[in-house]
């Protein structure tokens, strides 16, 4: 939520999930991939004016992925799109 100022604090939830099959492990997968997309953001801002080498980035953004994964299979572990 956003202060008076209109700034709002990157460690809350900006969106919510919503859908036909929402469940609770839904909301948590919605909330761990929008974090992924944040860093990742960040990640490339970094890159991108010299203050992390490409490959510390892509090495970065490798774990977080595979973090991501992992969050998908044990929150959802029943769906058939895996990443």
């Amino acid at each position: 939520m956003a202060d008076q100022d209109g700034i709002r604090n990157p460690m809350e939830i900006y969106s919510s999930f919503h859908g036909k099959d929402w469940s609770p492990q839904r909301a948590a997968f919605h909330q761990n991939l929008e974090q992924f997309a944040d860093r990742i953001g960040l990640i490339v801002g970094l890159q991108a004016n010299g203050k992390v080498s490409q490959e510390e980035a892509y090495e970065q953004i490798k774990e977080l992925w595979k973090t991501l994964k992992i969050s998908r299979n044990d929150l959802l572990p029943n769906d058939d799109n895996k990443l």
